[in-house]
């Protein structure tokens, strides 16, 4: 099973010197998010984009709402690990500044910057240095007159309007290195703009639902709009727009490339199972446990946090690395391979040893450490568990059996 293959579009550049990145043609999907910091306050809007660059960030915006930002942004930008976008509010003066600063990209928001000689006057400038442009609709800031056009409503019909207006000014200065977001917070509403708008452009397509809130509500909505897009292959580069520390948004966005299988994972994966009536530990707690301890060390590993021996390993035999609870022990196996058997109060430590392990000399390395005996130690709790606690812990065939008799009751 695959996604859909991804819709083609051309590719623009930001164009910093020692990490230039690429956005849409065949680009990996890149991550943003935006700083939170006054952009005036240099040294900790640096401090933030450096968080959100080891939080997987590739690219980071910045305000620049007032000269002062413009002027941090002239020390920013040479000091930073990843291109920075300025963020253009109601002043097209700010985004002149911004480009003297060095900014690799600008943001601008058509519902405000609306006399098209101040528009075309900020193309023309990016066109001279080569900068790129984001078109940044916003369903909360649309021109008046496309409320009005459209019922007074937003709707997807009116930002992809929105869009193509701002294009039209671009193209008469001979400006097209642009992207394109059709931003709302509505989830149904964000994914039919973009739908719509994926089929009148080939420029690359920046996705995100906007005002998404605090997590875990959020994430909920942001995931659901922008996973359902990336799956039919619309989308170049996304941003989580979280009420959070932007590290979340960086974080979230990488973990959900990864988990989609559009990016290399470069980082924790741990899955676990939700528990039942077999489980011989608090996996809620053990799982939060080797999730902090491992996700620090960034190494692109799998991990797997089992309630039981008697399905554990068995369902989580692709997890590079993975741990079973049984009888007050557990069982570390590796790709569905048990290597050794641990103590109950040792199985997160034994997770991050094994995990160093793998770090160091890959799966068959680990393979070739397995302790002689490990298997049938495990096999021997396994039979046990079974034995104690039968092959439906559950009792899932009984509620099965009454409701077949109720039904035949009632059939009568």
């Amino acid at each position: 099973m695959s996604l859909a293959p991804r819709r083609p579009t051309r590719q623009i550049l930001l164009r910093h010197p020692s990490h230039p990145v690429a956005v849409g043609g065949d680009a990996p999907i890149t991550v943003q998010s935006m700083t939170t910091t006054k952009t005036a306050d240099v040294e900790g809007t640096l401090a933030q984009i450096y968080a959100l660059h080891g939080a997987g960030a590739d690219i980071v915006r910045c305000t620049c709402n007032e000269p002062e930002a413009a002027e941090g942004l002239a020390r920013i930008v040479p000091r930073s690990p990843v291109p920075i976008v300025a963020d253009i509010h109601h002043q097209y003066r700010r985004a002149l500044e911004a480009l003297e600063a060095g900014v690799h990209c600008l943001r601008l928001n058509p519902g405000n910057i609306r006399k098209p000689e101040h528009i075309k006057a900020v193309a023309q400038e990016c066109k001279d240095r080569g900068v790129p442009i984001r078109i940044g609709v916003n369903g909360g800031s649309l021109d008046p007159d496309l409320y009005d056009k459209y019922g007074g409503q937003v709707t997807a019909e009116a930002m992809v309007e929105s869009a193509q207006r701002e294009l039209a000014f671009f193209e008469e200065v001979g400006f097209d290195d642009v992207k394109i977001s059709v931003k709302a917070s509505s989830v149904p509403l964000m994914i039919e703009a973009y739908r719509q708008l994926s089929e009148v452009t080939d420029h690359p397509l920046h996705l995100g639902v906007t005002e998404a809130g605090p997590p875990p509500a959020g994430l909920v909505k942001a995931t659901a709009g922008m996973a359902a897009l990336l799956a039919e292959g619309i989308g170049d580069t996304i941003r989580y727009s979280l009420t959070a520390d932007p590290v979340e948004e960086a974080r979230a966005g990488r973990q959900l490339l990864e988990a989609l299988g559009l990016r290399e994972r470069k980082g924790l994966d741990l899955i676990a199972c939700p528990s039942c009536g077999r489980a011989e530990v608090d996996v809620i707690k053990i799982a939060n446990e080797a999730q902090a301890a491992l996700e620090g060390r960034k190494s692109p590993i799998q991990v797997a946090v089992m309630g039981c021996v008697v399905n554990g390993p068995g369902e989580a035999r692709e997890a590079d690395l993975g741990i079973a609870a049984g009888r007050h022990r557990g069982h570390l196996f590796v790709k569905g391979k048990v290597v050794k058997v641990v103590p109950e109060d040792e199985m997160v430590a034994a997770l991050v040893e094994w995990a160093d392990v793998i770090a160091a000399e890959g799966v068959a390395g680990a393979l070739d450490r397995a302790d002689a005996g490990a298997a049938a130690e495990a096999e021997a709790d396994r039979a046990a568990l079974l034995d104690e606690k039968g092959d439906d812990a559950n009792a899932s065939e009984q509620r099965v059996d009454l409701i077949r008799k109720g039904r035949l009751a009632a059939d009568g």
